[in-house]
């Protein structure tokens, strides 16, 4: 905060007093208009039983060509609900078509199998950003419209006994992957001779629609993914309500908007071994060729833990990121303890290797306690040992009517100096058991009013 004893100014700064704000106008206006742009799917009342097409929920048959005959069914009618019952359901990848409502009944699970090959042939996807063909997501829908996975039912995806840990922990075999696609990106290799799969070690997402429009997943409890977790990619009109979110391997995110808009993420639960919330539009320069950002997200009502950001944005932000807003959120709540501490309720990523904007997010109404590092960071040098030269813009970024007790500190601001960051604002904010000083660096149009830390006004 801006006094000498509870902040490090690292590089040029502007910092303006809080009693007033430059610009009054109110970036959450936006809200019920975005809101009243998303409608969730709605399915006609025809039902297709995946045990009527030879699925059995022993927990041992392979289900796999039962709920592609189901879907199938479903599909040819004109749509419904594709129903699973009480049971355990054990299958390879799930492709869901237009007008198809996959709904897993309370005491129903479906068990993701923990062999790669149940994920081929390779589908088109993003991994980590980057388009390329790879192992199906374990649920995938590509190009259709009024998706949706409902109910109170389980997805397994079994990651802790497949073999996904392994390919990337102690330098296992992604890594070479990883950084065989991402070269191809950047050189601009066409996508259709990106291909991965068999022979190779990207692990897939546990749900991503890709290219989709009018998407909904509901109340459904998501366990151990191989990967992300929840990932639109290119798609727009999306309701994700109520689910509950538990991983505990490396890079499991629990819901990642990406390049997609109009997006309503509310009443959720994470439980992640990375971030809660990540938004993305693509990585370097095959998120720029692409170039669509994601825009107009609202996240409401969640309980965050996570290993580190509650509402995040990056670092995969190449085709930009705008109007996102945050309220209500629970961060480290004793009600749905989590493996890790959120390190940062809200956490920017972004880089001159990346490129592109965040323009405008907003957060207020948070509460929490216990967070591990810093209660904002923006951090415009993310992964420094990435060289770029790159514009890169990161504004707009506020906060009010938060509280939260325990942290290192509130901000560590991280601008550039050749690309300031510009126009942070808190408002009516109060923190307590704060133990460190600010980090705030080459940023301008810093503003905050009745902020108390620690209960001094600063």
């Amino acid at each position: 905060m801006p006094s000498r004893r509870s902040v490090l100014l690292l590089g040029a700064v502007s910092m303006i007093p809080g009693t007033a704000h430059a610009d009054s106008s109110d970036p959450w206006h936006r809200v019920p208009h975005i809101l009243r742009r998303i409608r969730p799917p709605r399915f006609p009342a025809r039902k297709w039983d995946i045990t009527a097409f030879g699925a059995a929920g022993d927990g041992v048959t392979d289900c796999t060509a039962a709920f592609r005959r189901a879907i199938a069914a479903c599909h040819r009618a004109g749509g419904g609900r594709v129903l699973v019952p009480p049971g355990r359901f054990l299958t390879g990848a799930v492709h869901l078509r237009s007008g198809v409502e996959l709904h897993v009944s309370e005491g129903a699970t479906i068990a993701f199998s923990t062999d790669p090959n149940a994920y081929l042939p390779v589908v088109f996807t993003r991994w980590e950003g980057t388009e390329c063909y790879n192992y199906s997501p374990f649920i995938y829908a590509r190009g259709q419209r009024d998706v949706a996975i409902t109910g109170k039912g389980t997805l397994d995806g079994q990651a802790r006994q497949g073999p996904w840990e392994s390919w990337y922990a102690g330098g296992g075999p992604q890594g070479a992957d990883q950084r065989a696609l991402r070269k191809m990106g950047d050189d601009g290799v066409p996508v259709e001779q990106r291909v991965f799969g068999a022979g190779h070690y990207l692990r897939p997402a546990m749900i991503q629609f890709v290219q989709c429009e009018n998407i909904l997943v509901s109340d459904v409890t998501i366990l151990e993914p191989a990967m992300w977790t929840v990932n639109p990619v290119l798609s727009r009109n999306i309701t994700i309500r109520r689910i509950t979110v538990v991983s505990t391997l490396y890079n499991t995110d629990g819901c990642d908007p990406e390049a997609s808009s109009y997006v309503h993420i509310h009443d959720c639960r994470f439980n992640t071994n990375d971030d809660c919330v990540a938004v993305k539009s693509g990585r370097d320069a095959d998120g720029r060729r692409v170039g669509v950002p994601s825009e107009n997200i609202v996240v409401q009502d969640c309980l965050f833990s996570g290993r580190w950001g509650g509402i995040t944005v990056g670092s995969e932000m190449s085709g930009g990121v705008r109007h996102v807003f945050a309220e209500r959120c629970v961060v480290n709540s004793p009600a749905f303890p989590g493996n890790h501490p959120v390190k940062y309720p809200v956490y920017i990523k972004a880089s001159k290797k990346r490129g592109a904007y965040v323009d405008g997010v907003h957060v207020r109404g948070f509460t929490g306690s216990g967070v591990d590092r810093e209660i904002i960071f923006v951090n415009m040098n993310y992964a420094s040992t990435d060289q770029g030269t790159l514009p890169v813009s990161v504004r707009n970024i506020t906060m009010r009517d938060t509280r939260i007790d325990g942290a290192d500190a509130v901000l560590n601001l991280v601008g550039l100096e050749t690309d300031h960051l510009t126009d942070v604002r808190l408002d009516r904010c109060r923190f307590t058991g704060i133990t460190g000083p600010d980090k705030i660096a080459f940023t301008d149009g810093l503003r905050l009013r009745k902020v108390f830390v620690n209960g001094v006004e600063v």
